[in-house]
């Protein structure tokens, strides 16, 4: 399909829709332009000594004691 006929059926589309298509035009072309963001590099031990489980953690549940 060329570009003629593209634009032809762009043309004769309605002009709710057609502002639509224009506007998904310029999201996908603004998706190229936006250079991608670098990942920021993992530190380990960051959260050392934040986190604490408790010396009774693997111990049963006194609610759950009629089940067992």
């Amino acid at each position: 399909m060329s570009t003629q006929d593209q634009f032809i059926q762009l043309g004769s589309l309605p002009e709710d829709v057609r502002k639509q298509v224009l506007d998904f035009i310029e999201f996908l072309m603004g998706r190229k332009k936006r250079p991608e963001e670098p990942k920021k590099k993992r530190i380990a031990g960051l959260a050392k000594g934040m986190i604490t489980i408790p010396d009774d953690f693997d111990e049963p549940l006194e609610d759950f004691k009629d089940y067992m």
